[in-house]
């Protein structure tokens, strides 16, 4: 029975573990889609264990929220107050580190990843301010790195930036991310070795974006094949170039924009310029040497009082979106690297590193990491929305210590 005086309510079956919630992030990641995600990798146990798989998915997720505490000390911060109000009476002991550990290798990452990818989609509704441009839902892509332990098996895996006497002082976790400007919620993540480009890393989040999108990103991501492979997915494109990319002048429109031919790599100054008149004598363009584009030129004088010309091309033909619009959308991509910094920041802690020692708990932990990250975006767009707040003007610092708080008084209610 409950030792709290309310003698008429039945004492809890199970393992502590078992009841282990996460505050206000609880409905974002239910049970039945735990399960469902276990079911789908594979990872149900055979048999019954002191800390289930369930339970140590709701685990790394909350080593996101406590990212600078030992192990054992995230568990205690999950079940602590539920057995200071005597809601259990048996000798149920925190696990150990390594109990905890063992657990996290059964489960691996794929439960992780894959229940970022079932749970993790686009947050903001047709009123969220900030996220949308002429009924186009405003997202970005882009591309940072984590430090991990310093292990063989992590450098292995991951490897170092530099080499030398000049190789990074830890391995490195690449991460591309495709975030939702409006909401700050990543939907769509690819880890890998800092080895790895960051377009080749980025091409992966292709299958994640699609038609009623605007995607957006910087010159780094931009090649003739990359672009031509998100514009296949039907979503509309704004991705600023830098001067090295060849653009073909077409014809001037009333809004200062243009239209413009961009090339695949290598073509010759005279294929170039054959393929331009062909495009203004109205005749097809092989889509494999050539794309039409409208480009968009620009300065931010207050940014760079030197006048740095930005040039962004989109695949917005139309003048139905004014180049000024499509301006001040691409400056929506900075609001990605807000979200990284929120989680390289107020998640992980400045300086902080991911300790997991081996790859595969390395990349669990990262799945981690975003979950929570998305789960605190979900809660400050519920807060926005109904009173008609922008989100961007919502600080999810003070989201997270509300639902640090949250998971720490999960108790306050008998169970």
């Amino acid at each position: 029975m409950i030792s709290s005086g309310l003698e008429s309510v039945p004492r809890p079956q199970g393992r502590l573990t078992d009841h282990i919630g996460l505050g206000v992030l609880a409905a974002r990641y239910d049970r039945d889609l735990l399960e469902e995600v276990l079911n789908r990798t594979g990872r149900r146990e055979k048999r019954s264990r002191r800390l289930p798989a369930h339970v140590m998915i709701r685990y790394v997720i909350a080593m996101g929220l406590f990212f600078t505490e030992s192990y054992d000390e995230v568990m205690r911060r999950l079940v602590g107050n539920l057995r200071k109000l005597g809601s259990w009476t048996d000798d149920w002991q925190v696990p150990t580190a390594s109990a905890v550990t063992q657990a996290r290798q059964r489960l691996g990452p794929e439960p992780m990843a894959a229940l970022f990818d079932r749970a993790a989609v686009p947050l903001a509704t047709s009123g969220t301010k900030g996220a949308w441009l002429a009924r186009r839902r405003l997202m970005a892509i882009d591309a940072t790195s984590f430090d991990v332990a310093d292990t063989a098996d992590n450098v292995e895996r991951f490897g170092r930036m530099g080499s030398g006497p000049k190789a990074s002082a830890y391995p490195k976790l690449h991460v591309a991310a495709l975030a939702e400007c409006g909401s700050h919620a990543i939907v769509g993540a690819v880890l890998g070795s800092c080895r790895t480009g960051e377009r080749t890393l980025v091409a992966d989040l292709v299958d994640r974006v699609g038609p009623g999108m605007l995607v957006l990103a910087d010159a780094g991501l931009f090649s003739f094949e990359l672009f031509n492979a998100f514009a296949a997915t039907g979503a509309d494109l704004a991705w600023r170039i830098g001067a090295s990319v060849s653009v073909g002048h077409l014809r001037w429109l009333p809004d200062g924009s243009y239209h413009a031919l961009i090339y695949r790599p290598g073509l010759s100054a005279q294929r170039r310029a054959r393929l331009v008149e062909q495009a203004k004598a109205g005749q097809d363009i092989p889509a494999d040497l050539a794309r039409l584009v409208r480009v968009v030129e620009y300065t931010v004088p207050d940014r760079n009082p030197e006048g740095e010309l930005i040039v962004v091309v989109t695949t917005v033909l139309a003048q139905e979106v004014p180049a000024l619009d499509l301006a001040e959308a691409y400056h929506q991509r900075w609001e990605e690297e807000s979200a990284l910094d929120e989680i390289k920041t107020d998640l992980r802690g400045r300086g902080e590193i991911l300790r997991s020692k081996s790859p595969d708990l390395v990349e669990q932990q990262m799945w981690g990491l975003l979950l929570a990250h998305y789960a605190i975006c979900a809660l400050l767009l519920d807060a926005a929305d109904p009173a008609g707040y922008d989100p961007d003007r919502m600080s999810f610092i003070k989201g997270l210590r509300v639902v640090r708080r949250q998971v720490t008084d999960q108790a306050a209610i008998t169970p």
